[in-house]
């Protein structure tokens, strides 16, 4: 049987999930043509990755010498959108994704989805441009991809989403003991290979609160039926309930391969041997418990702001970004992040039913009241 050969943009290419997308697609090479590639700041490895894959389309944040490279350099938002596109790859990290998102929703693109925040932010405005203009938006989170995979073939929806956890590297420490942990702790996830600022909202529980906004428009569901369980092993990526108590469960080894591929190849499942296989003797058993929002206060927060909607969202999303960053830089601690996020939140004046320029300026305020309160602790 002869398949016709898809052609992919990855926006954050050089990142964690672009990275390993490109892993996905060297493992199936007839499956997958390499469009476009977007980079941020790390200009050797895409070169690396343009001599590899030949992309006819290039950016990169922070160069725009390409006179030794045969690509074109095009921004994000254009290639977003390349008539010639058949899949979006989205792992643009933070509030950078939002535009690139639009784009790809208004020119009708299969759009797989690694950026968090442009639904967060906005995903009234995404998920209704997806509509109008017939794009897909197909999640990458494995939660996510989870939860999609869970609800294919039923008519009805879901009574409930139950999004697991891993608890990250701090799961069983004290709140005096996770107010003082350093970066370098931090970024040491006990399952998941992951890009920087995931890791931290990992180890801090505020990705699980971006997961429940991001779950509540992708699924259409309220975030009071919205669920988070920890579960160490990261074997069982998300659960549905249905209404009559009867739940489906998406299982994998913790691999980010898994969801990507998924999303690669929709509808169909195909064999892929760099893949890892579950061995349910060594697993031995699955451990569940639920979340301490005193010690991990960013999933209270994440859940109030996606309950309050309005631009408390984009605030969230804005103010925990920049707090990540400050954190990284050893500017706050780490108990800092969740101190300025709901100072943050607290001071903001939110806007009901926002327009994108609503939420850009949501977000332009977060990150200036960030840093002027981060001067003050």
């Amino acid at each position: 049987m002869v398949h016709s050969i898809k052609n992919i943009v990855i926006l954050g290419s050089t990142g964690s999930i672009g990275r390993q997308t490109l892993e996905v697609i060297h493992s199936l090479p007839d499956r997958f043509k390499v469009l476009g590639l977007a980079g941020g700041t790390n200009a050797n490895l895409l070169k690396e990755q343009t001599e590899q894959f030949r992309p006819k389309y290039i950016y990169c944040q922070n160069c725009h010498d390409t006179n030794a490279c045969t690509a074109r350099f095009i921004p994000m938002e254009e290639m977003a959108a390349l008539p010639e596109a058949d899949i979006v790859v989205v792992a643009t990290p933070g509030s950078a994704g939002l535009q690139p998102v639009l784009a790809a929703a208004r020119a009708g693109k299969v759009i797989a989805l690694a950026n968090k925040e442009s639904l967060v932010s906005a995903g009234e405005i995404v998920t209704a441009t997806a509509q109008e203009n017939r794009a897909k938006i197909l999640p990458v989170d494995s939660e996510h991809s989870a939860i999609w995979q869970c609800l294919s073939g039923e008519v009805t929806p879901p009574a409930r989403i139950i999004l697991t956890a891993s608890g990250g590297p701090f799961r069983s420490l004290t709140k005096d003991e996770i107010a003082k942990v350093t970066p370098e702790q931090a970024l040491k996830h006990p399952s998941w290979k992951m890009g920087t600022k995931v890791t931290i909202d990992s180890a801090s529980l505020m990705n699980k609160g971006l997961e429940i906004i991001e779950a509540r428009w992708l699924f259409d569901m309220p975030v009071r039926n919205i669920q988070v369980v920890i579960h160490p092993q990261s074997i069982i990526h998300s659960m549905v309930e249905f209404a009559d108590g009867s739940l489906k469960a998406q299982l994998s080894r913790p691999d980010m391969r898994f969801p990507i591929q998924c999303a690669l190849t929709y509808p169909e499942r195909l064999t892929n041997l760099t893949l890892p296989r579950l061995n349910w003797a060594e697993i031995g058993k699955l451990d569940f418990e639920m979340p301490d929002m005193d010690r991990f206060p960013c999933l209270k927060l994440a859940i109030s702001a996606g309950e309050e909607g309005k631009t408390f969202p984009a605030a969230l999303c804005a103010a925990d970004e920049l707090a990540v960053e400050m954190f990284l830089k050893g500017e706050i601690g780490f108990g800092q992040i969740p101190q300025l996020i709901a100072k943050v939140l607290d001071a903001h004046q939110a806007v009901a039913s926002p327009s994108l320029d609503d939420i850009l300026a949501a977000d332009a305020w977060a990150r200036r009241k960030v840093t002027e309160l981060a001067g003050k602790l």
